[in-house]
């Protein structure tokens, strides 16, 4: 564990069945697909050519003109026309079961854990918000410039307002967390508070 300056103040036994068991592929896979597929907003609509503005009359006569013949101007084949085939509203989510979802997350913690890119620090108290304080934490802990996700129990208004705009930093309480952003993440920041209600929240 560290303090905001970026020395090692104790040691911490992560709990070995979170943390420490084998990463699951499978799990991970089915929750990341799932994850990407629910952020589709399934929105996308195209007119038919039932649906145009127009097509209330006969373009011209079925015979004689030489021309092909035409029932309507919103025809899909006529430039301006509807269209066929497109694209509409539709309902693109998923849902996993609770075991897959859970099994992923202790595998992204496992795999960060592995690779030594998790860090706990006491959490920082900042009276005003401050984003130059802020990057000075990360840059004593020796994650500046990489892609950092912070988590932090409770809402501390000045400790998010310092981070926030932070580029390639993602702050986030911890009982919002999910496996799609650990593993989107090079380093995993914890506060202290924030760690202590992971491990408790996943112990069961």
């Amino acid at each position: 564990m560290y303090n905001p300056e970026g020395k090692e103040i104790s040691k911490v036994n992560l709990k070995k069945e979170i943390f420490g068991i084998k990463p699951n592929p499978l799990a991970v896979h089915q929750y990341v697909k799932a994850y990407l597929v629910n952020q589709r907003q399934g929105t996308a609509a195209t007119k038919t050519r039932a649906t145009m503005t127009g097509g209330g009359i006969k373009p011209w006569r079925q015979k004689g003109t030489g021309r092909a013949r035409a029932g309507s101007n919103t025809s899909p084949i006529w430039v301006g026309g509807g269209r066929a085939h497109g694209p509409h509203p539709r309902e693109f989510s998923v849902s996993l079961p609770r075991k897959i979802k859970l099994l992923a997350l202790k595998s992204a913690l496992a795999d960060k854990a592995q690779e030594k890119r998790i860090k706990i620090i006491e959490e920082p108290n900042f009276e005003t918000p401050k984003t130059n304080s802020a990057v000075s934490i990360l840059d004593n802990l020796g994650i500046k410039g990489n892609k950092v996700l912070l988590l932090i129990e409770g809402k501390n208004e000045n400790l998010i307002k310092s981070f926030r705009n932070i580029a390639k930093l993602t702050c986030k309480r911890v009982s919002l967390v999910n496996a799609y952003e650990i593993l989107n993440s090079d380093y995993l920041l914890l506060t202290k508070n924030a760690w202590e209600s992971l491990e408790e929240a996943l112990a069961g």
